[in-house]
């Protein structure tokens, strides 16, 4: 049976407005519940159920962007906040997303402000998300708040899927390859094999190592597979610990083409982050910590966490900064000039619209790079195996030749 959450006055008398919760299975029951107390209902909500939000319900950035978006617009356009609400819970499409909305309008409704009750779903409004919102609600601007939210994530998530898209066309180049490959040693090369047996023919180095390959992947492609997935399981433990995860970050840093690709991504999004922070009102401090934690690289992540060491001590964000060797020379003075002239959130921005444009040149390299080595490596694993299957063909012409 559901569970009601009501606030009503009493129907005679100035009493204050009584609060509380009744099992009944519809509202209409619950109307007539007050009736029959004698109280005035001002409003009746089914209480959200408990929820656990895990990966897979679907809530994407995109249905949080929306929902920012029409939320900024309601509370700019003189709407009450449990108002605005209550229309974006009806009206969103997103069955997860709409359950949220109706636990934090409950919250709220209960008297707890709504960075609290956002601050309850971690794992659709995250930490920037909240502090964000409290900034706002505190400094009486929560619609300026919201729209810089949706386009902070509008943005955000524009970055993600340029570096995904990066990533796409060579996973399929060598998925194509794995499988082309894969094909040729299980079903092709035994044909060969058997042939030559038949014949009797002396084979050539080429040819033994390719039917070897392909004798070794019948006999023991669990072998190879559980070695694979090993690989995997020990490289993704390793990347648990602090100090693996800082190895693999850095080692990933300087990968030519691709590192300097993830350097860029993670400028553009530390000085977007802490640029859209600082604006909203959001201490350094506090900004600087929820910058490290999106910063998606443990090395950017640490260089982060020291500058926020350092200007807790007095000194600037500039200098532990420049000290990681990670953030370009150009990047460290413009934040160092912000710093100084007291512009930092402006020049924070004025530093992510420029590597968002860098990342964009940084694909384009990437995928121009990618696509001719892939290329010839496909091309001279698939061709080089034709070709050691047809050198024995061609010894037995000559031979009868």
């Amino acid at each position: 049976m559901p569970v009601f959450a009501y606030s009503a006055r009493p129907a005679q008398g100035s009493g204050a407005i009584q609060q509380g919760e009744v099992d009944l299975s519809t509202k209409d029951e619950v109307l007539a519940y007050l009736h029959k107390q004698k109280l005035i209902p001002v409003s009746v909500r089914e209480k959200p159920k408990d929820i656990t939000l895990k990966f897979g319900t679907g809530v994407k950035t995109r249905d949080i962007v929306i929902f920012t978006r029409q939320f900024a617009t309601m509370i700019n356009s003189g709407l009450p906040l449990v108002q605005a609400l209550d229309i974006l819970a009806e009206q969103t499409e997103n069955d997860s997303l709409r359950k949220v909305i109706q636990d934090v309008l409950y919250d709220v409704e209960s008297g707890h402000t709504l960075a609290d009750a956002m601050g309850k779903h971690p794992k659709v409004f995250t930490e920037l998300f909240v502090n964000m919102v409290a900034a706002g609600e505190a400094g009486g601007i929560l619609d300026t708040i919201l729209l810089r939210l949706a386009t902070f994530l509008e943005k955000n998530d524009a970055l993600i899927r340029k570096i995904k898209g990066a990533m796409i066309y060579p996973a399929v180049i060598f998925f194509v390859a794995t499988s082309a490959v894969a094909i040729l040693l299980i079903f092709v090369i035994p044909t060969f094999q058997q042939m030559f047996a038949a014949a009797g023919v002396a084979l050539p180095l080429p040819t033994r190592l390719v039917i070897g390959a392909s004798t070794l992947l019948q006999g023991y492609w669990w072998a190879i597979l559980a070695g694979l997935t090993g690989t995997f399981v020990a490289i993704r433990q390793t990347y648990q610990t602090d100090a693996g995860q800082l190895g693999i970050d850095r080692l990933l840093l300087n990968v030519p083409i691709l590192g300097d690709l993830l350097r860029k991504a993670a400028v553009a999004r530390f000085t977007r982050t802490l640029g859209t922070l600082v604006s909203s009102g959001v201490s350094i401090l506090e900004g600087l910590e929820i910058t490290a934690k999106t910063a998606g690289n443990r090395v950017i992540h640490d260089a982060v966490m020291s500058s926020r060491t350092s200007i807790a001590g007095g000194e600037t964000i500039a200098g532990p900064l420049k000290a990681s060797g990670v953030f370009p020379p150009m990047v460290v003075q413009m934040i160092n000039v912000g710093e100084q002239t007291g512009g930092l959130d402006e020049m924070l921005t004025k530093i992510a619209d420029f590597y968002d444009e860098e990342v964009d040149a940084a694909v384009e390299a990437l995928l121009s790079a990618m696509e001719p080595i892939m290329i010839v490596v496909l091309g001279v694993v698939v061709g080089g195996m034709i070709v050691a299957m047809y050198l024995p063909i061609f010894d037995m012409i000559n031979a009868v030749g």
